[in-house]
């Protein structure tokens, strides 16, 4: 397991942060994602990934992603509010591309919405990912998801043309990449 440097910059206070996950944070992780999918991501996600949505199995791999991630830049971290995780992001290195990371879900359980964990979520990403030498963060978005989109405009990211279509088993799934320079002052943070 790879220690983490500390955080150039934690928001927050005693109450709320953000930290690196631990692996005892799997299962609220997990219950994290799920309660998520299931009323924020109902309209979006297809019915098949949501009716066979095993929680043991989800609960391991993240378990796997905390513990044994697959290089030192494959990073989780939680939303914590009064010591409860309230919600999570993940972050891996773009294979082909140094300057470049990819942010996975950035999900927040939607009763502790509205308190600034995902901004704070995001923030510490970016600070990671500027601190490893990183000026790209994209990330994957359903192209249905509005909400998603809207959060990640008024961050200053933006569409940047790419689309992709997963297979669900269901009706398929049509992505849109969007992306954020870091700029100088993230990387001198």
């Amino acid at each position: 397991m790879t220690s983490l440097p500390p955080f150039p910059r934690l928001t927050g206070s005693a109450d709320v942060s953000v930290r690196p996950a631990r692996p005892a944070d799997a299962p609220a992780i997990a219950r994290v994602q799920a309660t998520t999918w299931r009323t924020a991501y109902r309209a979006v996600l297809p019915a098949a990934v949501l009716d066979s949505w095993d929680d043991a199995a989800v609960t391991a791999s993240w378990r796997q992603a905390i513990t044994a991630p697959p290089t030192p830049r494959h990073r989780v971290l939680v939303a914590v509010e009064r010591d409860e995780v309230v919600g999570f992001a993940a972050v891996a290195p773009v294979a082909d591309d140094q300057e470049a990371a990819e942010l996975g879900p950035l999900l927040v359980e939607p009763r502790w919405g509205r308190r600034g964990h995902g901004s704070r979520l995001l923030a510490a990403v970016a600070d990671l990912a500027a601190g490893e030498g990183v000026r790209r963060l994209q990330t994957w978005l359903p192209e249905s998801d509005e909400v998603s989109a809207g959060f990640f405009e008024s961050a200053g990211w933006g569409a940047d043309g790419w689309a992709r279509t997963l297979e669900t088993g269901d009706a398929p799934l049509r992505e849109l990449r969007w992306h954020t320079t870091l700029d100088e002052e993230v990387a001198d943070r």
